[in-house]
């Protein structure tokens, strides 16, 4: 075997580790009983420890610069693929060895110690049953931060956002979000008088039973794409999509006076699953074939959900759907209707619950205090105040209870830290990819209407899921709309739905 036919067999050795962690990751949210977490969190400890065992050993090391200096280029066999998969790998590596492997698995078990209280303190909005381990994890997490930025030549907090969204930086991103807080400081009070025009929507009578939610929410799955023999749906706290490529698991949550958080968040959900589904199966478990970082993944999930599911065409066929499963007064199904209630415009707390126009303020403040905890500036003590205050600049509201304020989201108890941004960067660029897809693709509303959204997967399929990583993130937007990623496109794309 050659030095670079060693790593990807090596890659795929690490990959396969990381799919293990993934599907035990996925079994603690959906199934696994509550006192199965401190055995949960050794098991994810053990398997972050042999990842990075794998992944730093000296043999990579050798094999990356036998590969590396194979010809003048550095090229292994001419090949973009090999290319840009090797420049992968090495940046794979140099994460790696820069954190201990007694650090990795530190951080490991104390995200799982820290997630399993949170879920106990959210139900009983005490943030200071919680606030011990997060200050842990807070703590080892800027230990990792502080290995990592000489390594990669970045700040500690860029370094974790590297480990998200390779190639996008804090001073790329600020600029970005006080813009669309200047621009939503003017356009949330419009849009607001605006809906206060028209009339109030008018709400189906519920109850909404789950099983006829979770029937309708794998049927609407299936319609965007969804192939139901490498996925399940199940219900977790907090939606999310994870699994393998082959081994697709998204969750959703079931209200039953109300079906519209758990079809949208199914819709978002599936989004995520379609671009794993559609991901080069040639490169499968090499970092090539991997996803182009998570503004990517999210714009692929926003762009069904947001761009695509909420468009008054597709709501046109969606209503006739909704009322076959639940029934009752057609009023409510009416495409006028569903678009009043589905985009309504609300300062709210909850993130995930939030408008498109407001939600970018919800990550706004996110952005903002996960980079002062890890650059020092706030302690975790303190936090609770600082979002209150922070959500109280940005909307004007105070939430009632830390519940609804800083202890609603998963990702900083489980860890992940400078993930947030991408949110916001995937819903910019999931607006910048629609409107590429509507010039590029003949009658693509037409066919939204008819619930067919096969040329938007098609188009998806061919200028992002097929990529892969051999582009980044800003090459992909260049290569298939002929421009990095503007704002500007999403600002049109709200202007259009909520002011005009």
């Amino acid at each position: 075997m050659t030095p670079y036919d060693r790593l990807a067999e090596r890659f795929r050795r690490i990959a396969l580790i990381g799919e293990c962690a993934s599907l035990l990751g996925w079994d603690a949210s959906a199934v696994m009983p509550l006192g199965g977490g401190p055995a949960r969190g050794d098991q994810l400890a053990l398997l972050a420890g042999l990842g990075h065992q794998h992944l730093t050993a000296p043999e990579i090391e050798q094999d990356l610069a036998a590969a590396e200096t194979a010809d003048p280029g550095g090229d292994p066999g001419g090949d973009p693929w090999d290319n840009a998969n090797l420049r992968l790998m090495r940046h794979a590596y140099v994460r790696a060895k820069a954190v201990p492997e007694d650090l990795v698995v530190a951080q490991a078990k104390a995200n799982a110690t820290c997630e399993k209280v949170w879920r106990i303190a959210r139900q009983s909005a005490d943030f200071a049953q919680v606030a011990p381990y997060l200050a842990e994890v807070v703590h080892l997490t800027r230990e990792t931060a502080a290995n990592l930025a000489p390594a990669l030549g970045l700040s500690p907090y860029d370094a974790l956002m590297d480990g998200y969204q390779p190639g996008i930086r804090a001073e790329d991103v600020a600029p970005v979000f006080a813009a669309y807080e200047a621009f939503l400081a003017t356009a949330l009070p419009e849009a607001e008088a605006r809906q206060a025009r028209q009339a109030e929507p008018v709400r189906p009578a519920g109850r909404f039973p789950v099983a006829a939610q979770e029937s309708l929410c794998r049927s609407i799955a299936e319609r965007l794409g969804l192939n139901f023999n490498h996925a399940r749906l199940d219900q977790s706290a907090h939606p999310f999509s994870g699994g393998t490529p082959t081994d697709v698991r998204i969750t959703t949550r079931y209200d039953e006076a109300d079906f519209a958080g758990a079809l949208m968040g199914v819709i978002h959900e599936t989004g995520h699953a379609l671009y794993e589904q559609g991901l080069p199966t040639r490169y499968a478990r090499l970092p090539v074939g991997e996803a182009a970082g998570m503004a990517m993944h999210e714009s692929q999930s926003l762009i069904f959900e947001m761009q695509a599911c909420r468009s008054d065409v597709f709501l046109g066929w969606m209503g006739g759907r909704l009322r076959d499963a639940f029934g009752g007064d057609p009023a409510p199904y009416r495409p006028e209707n569903l678009g009043r209630a589905l985009r309504r415009v609300r300062r709210s707390f909850i993130r995930v619950d939030a408008d498109e126009m407001t939600y970018p303020a919800h990550v706004i403040l996110r952005f903002r205090l996960e980079r002062a905890l890890i650059d020092g500036q706030l302690s975790v003590r303190d936090l609770p105040g600082a979002w209150n205050e922070a959500l109280q600049a940005l909307l004007g509201i105070t939430p009632p209870d830390d519940a609804q304020g800083c202890l609603q989201d998963i990702h900083w108890y489980d860890g992940a830290f400078g993930y947030f941004p991408s949110y916001t960067l995937g819903a910019m660029a999931a607006a910048q990819l629609m409107m590429a897809a509507r010039a590029q693709v003949d009658a693509l509303d037409d066919a939204l209407g008819q619930g067919n959204l096969s040329p938007l997967l098609g188009w998806l399929r061919q200028h992002v899921h097929s990529v892969g990583s051999r582009l980044t993130f800003n090459e992909i937007l260049q290569q298939s709309t002929g421009r990095v990623l503007d704002p500007s496109a999403f600002q049109a794309h709200l202007r259009k739905r909520y002011l005009e």
